[in-house]
């Protein structure tokens, strides 16, 4: 058994001060009437510790409202983007707009897009 292990735990007098001085020079401030300088920096150090929490719940919330998750339709690869944004649809590459929740195909003016329905060939017999 270790012999030492008792002296390794003690904190000595300039150990303690070390940890009272911060305080010490905190309530030195507040005494001589400088509370407000004391006040500004904890409210300082608060709005660092607070503003990267409030940061995190904002992104998320606008992340949700402005995310869209839709197929293509063309290939009908499903995929997500940003509300309002014009990009190229990973698996065919034909040029789209995310609007009101899906996805639109991008065409010049004067376009008319169809939808070709096959049917199939019937032999007419005389």
């Amino acid at each position: 058994m270790n012999q030492d292990g008792f002296k390794n735990f003690q904190i000595g007098l300039t150990e303690i001060s070390r940890l009272l001085m911060p305080f010490a020079v905190l309530w030195l401030l507040g005494a001589i009437g400088l509370g407000w300088l004391v006040k500004s920096f904890l409210i300082l150090i608060g709005l660092i510790l607070v503003t990267p929490v409030i940061a995190f719940f904002g992104f998320q919330w606008w992340l949700k409202r402005n995310l869209i998750q839709s197929t293509c339709p063309v290939c009908q690869y499903e995929f997500m983007s940003l509300n309002k944004a014009e990009f190229r649809c990973p698996s065919c590459g034909e040029p789209l707009k995310a609007e009101n929740g899906r996805f639109n195909r991008l065409t010049p003016p004067g376009t008319i897009d169809i939808s070709a329905v096959e049917v199939p060939a019937r032999r007419i017999e005389d």
